[in-house]
């Protein structure tokens, strides 16, 4: 697998001869170019420079992290190293410490051979694209220039998941008591990851009971670590023998969420969000908080633009990707954010993805509804998304069939700022086709009222597409 590149850091996988995976001179070259790109950025009669590094528990983890933290000591930087931490809890600690920014060392829901560096601003956020690629170019630049002995930098180690568990707690919208009185019993899937260690703490405040499953930070997945339905079974299983109110899972660095209702059944990832945003909805609403502006990528679910409006609200769509949903979010002053994958962004919290802040919103609007999570679910919008795929030979088709798409669908309601998305107003449905940043792939992805609806959509365009094929 090579090693992919992108504006947010790298990442592949650990170990092999083929020279195409992550390698330590990888890590070594990319944390160099931080260093030197983070220099070019500050005020040139800047003494110190610190940066946060924070990693979650996959296997590669402690290797990676000894690589990183001796490249920036050896740029004559100082290091914050906060250990095993989720990925919300190393952005908050950037803050929190007042570090010029962080690293950090994880791979997010690949399995447990990838690892991967993301890189942080002074705010805790992702890089800008311009940032992000000066970091590239300089990597591919080549060259190091270290700091003398009596320069280089020190190392404090710091664990912020107390600091982290109490900032959500201090959240004017989080209501620990309404949730206490609930008295809650939920089972947690943590992965072997990190969620083992922040989660349970975080519930065990908010007075939950939690039973936890897979919850020892060996790194060792129980299981594919996406959180999706389909690697959530033995979660569903646990849930209903438990008689519990709800299932939680979180994926390797807890930044997204998904949840299993009472019963069983998938509250569905994309609706992690849509919940969330129903409930500060409602209450800005109620305290005459305004905008009330909401963000989601264009893939995400139509119905958090529908939850917003029918809350007097505006939606707004962003390109895929954090960095894209967060930028609309500041410039649109966005009450709330993210993306149909369980990636919560509360800016009153902070502008990242955040699994601790879902949790702790998404109790006490069940707390405040006294329903359980399938008959809360049955009040929102019910829409059904179908994922789907075109494979190409050649890249040159991407544009040719993307063109054709603008076209053939020319008298609906297109955007183009990532790839083409065609909104079908009158059936309530859409579809986006984008293509991929690695592969000769546009991914398709479709939804509508029905799950028959949906891919009945993606498939019209999948033929539309063959037939452009056909004809070259």
């Amino acid at each position: 697998m090579a090693l992919i590149k992108s504006i947010s850091g790298i990442r592949g996988t650990i170990g092999g001869a083929d020279g195409d995976n992550l390698t330590p001179v990888d890590i070594v070259k990319f944390t160099y170019a931080y260093c030197k790109c983070l220099r070019d950025r500050k005020a040139p009669n800047e003494d110190r420079y610190k940066v946060v590094v924070g990693r979650d528990a996959r296997i590669s983890g402690e290797m990676v992290e000894s690589l990183v933290v001796g490249t920036l000591v050896a740029c004559g930087v100082d290091v914050v190293r906060c250990g095993f931490a989720s990925t919300p809890t190393t952005e908050l600690a950037v803050t929190f410490s007042g570090a010029d920014g962080g690293i950090i060392i994880t791979a997010s829901h690949n399995p447990r051979q990838w690892n991967a560096l993301k890189l942080l601003n002074e705010h805790g956020e992702f890089l800008t694209a311009a940032q992000g690629q000066a970091i590239l170019d300089c990597a591919e630049a080549g060259g190091f220039d270290f700091a003398p002995v009596d320069e280089l930098g020190c190392v404090e180690d710091h664990d912020y998941t107390d600091e982290h568990i109490d900032a959500v707690l201090k959240l004017e919208a989080v209501d620990a008591e309404a949730i206490r009185k609930a008295g809650f019993k939920v089972v947690l899937d943590a992965i072997n990851s990190v969620g083992g260690i922040i989660m349970p703490r975080l519930l065990k405040r908010l007075g939950v009971e939690c039973i936890t499953l897979n919850g020892n930070p060996t790194g060792d997945f129980a299981h594919n670590p996406e959180p999706l339905p389909k690697n959530l079974t033995d979660l569903s299983r646990t849930v209903v023998a438990e008689k519990a109110d709800l299932g939680i899972s979180v994926d390797p660095d807890v930044d997204r969420l998904a949840f299993i209702c009472e019963n069983g059944e998938p509250f569905v990832e994309e609706y992690t969000l849509v919940s969330v945003a129903d409930y500060l909805l409602d209450d800005a609403v109620r305290r005459g908080v305004k905008p009330l502006c909401t963000v989601s990528n264009l893939s995400s679910s139509r119905a958090l633009r529908d939850v917003t409006e029918a809350h007097g609200g505006t939606y707004y769509a962003a390109a895929v990707g954090e960095v894209n949903v967060t930028t609309k979010m500041h410039e649109v002053g966005a009450l709330i954010g993210g993306e149909g994958n369980g990636g919560v962004i509360y800016p009153a919290s902070h502008c990242g993805r955040d699994a601790m802040v879902g949790v702790a919103l998404f109790l006490s609007q069940l707390a405040y509804k006294r329903l359980s999570a399938s008959a809360y679910k049955a009040t929102l919008p019910q829409y059904f998304i179908a994922k789907n795929r075109i494979d190409l030979s050649d890249s040159a088709m991407i544009d040719r069939i993307l063109n054709a798409m603008k076209e053939h669908y020319k008298d609906e309601k297109i955007n183009t700022i990532d790839g083409v998305k065609i909104d079908f107003e009158e059936s309530r449905s859409w579809v986006h086709l984008r293509r991929s940043n690695t592969e000769p792939i546009i991914r398709i992805y479709s939804e509508a009222p029905t799950e028959a609806q949906a891919e009945a959509l993606a498939q019209e365009v999948i033929k539309l597409a063959d037939n452009i094929i056909g004809n070259v």
